[in-house]
């Protein structure tokens, strides 16, 4: 007779449970073949069970993900800094970094890191699904997961979203050593200290120092001719008392509604006094010269000796 003794853990666990679990619940297995027998229940994979029968939503994807996987497993990656409130950096694809030696089947749709570190002790408090805290999960990813670009703009993301702190990376950092690529993140956090806001912001400063000018004050509050308070990219004061702006467009502003937001948002920035012009980040990534020979054109100033 089922007395439902696995009905809060359930609750608690999005309607998924581990076989493991229900067994020391003392639910028998003849109880969980009931279940599915009838349509009750549901196989999701051969270690994890649902109480439901419907398709997964994403919480239960990733409940079933770090479920299978076992007790020493956490969701990492991008799937924990979404858990933490990431936006715009969705992937399907759910990440679970596992202890080295454990053994299981794959599923898909799931990717399994490995790792030998003591990535336990970095669990997020306050979570009922098992996630590893943001800076771990992100710095994980960004070291061995992604291009260069991608691990610089996920960790910039979480800083530019008010989620974490550049110093709340340098100290997990500083608990992560040996990590790949550690040196280009400790730069990469210098540059979010200093006021740099995204990827392309930085693109400009780093552009800047590889070509000797002077770098960019950067987020200054403008107050446009409708009378909005707008944030530039990028500003020199140039000598003749006039201010160039430089605005970084990345992909989503190919848009067409994105991109008439952008020009009438330019129009409205520039005035007697102010020179706003634009490039696309993908310009500033592949011909940061060209980019810089325009600058200098326009009386951004070299660096000072």
């Amino acid at each position: 007779m089922d007395d439902r003794r696995w009905a809060p853990l359930a609750e608690r666990q999005q309607a998924v449970l581990a076989r493991r679990q229900l067994r020391d619940l003392g639910v028998t297995e003849a109880t969980v073949r009931s279940h599915l027998r009838v349509g009750r229940w549901a196989e999701r994979t051969p270690r994890v069970l649902s109480t439901t029968t419907g398709p997964l939503s994403r919480e239960q994807r990733l409940w079933v993900a770090v479920l299978h996987a076992g007790p020493r497993a956490l969701v990492a990656g991008l799937s924990a800094a979404e858990v933490h409130g990431l936006r715009h950096w969705h992937r399907d694809e759910v990440t679970v970094v596992v202890d080295d030696e454990l053994a299981f089947d794959p599923v898909p749709g799931v990717r399994f890191f490995r790792s030998r570190r003591p990535f336990l002790g970095w669990r997020a408090p306050g979570l009922a699904l098992p996630t590893l805290r943001l800076e771990p999960a992100v710095l994980l990813f960004a070291g061995y997961s992604a291009g260069l670009r991608t691990a610089d703009g996920a960790i910039a993301a979480t800083v530019q979203q008010r989620l974490t702190t550049p110093q709340r990376y340098a100290d997990q950092l500083d608990l992560m050593h040996p990590l790949r690529r550690s040196r280009r993140f400790r730069t990469l956090l210098g540059d979010l200290v200093g006021g740099a806001q995204s990827v392309a912001e930085i693109d400009v400063r780093r552009a800047c120092r590889r070509f000797g000018l002077t770098p960019p004050a950067r987020q200054r509050a403008r107050i446009d001719r409708d009378g909005r308070r707008r944030y530039t990219d990028c500003e020199w004061d140039l000598a003749d008392g006039r201010t160039l702006v430089l605005e970084v467009d990345g992909a989503f502003h190919v848009e067409v509604g994105q991109y008439a937001a952008d020009l009438r948002r330019q129009r409205r920035l520039t005035t007697d006094r102010r020179l706003v012009i634009r490039c696309s980040a993908m310009e500033l990534r592949d011909d940061p010269a060209s980019v810089m020979e325009d600058l200098v054109a326009l009386g951004v100033p070299g660096r000072a000796a």
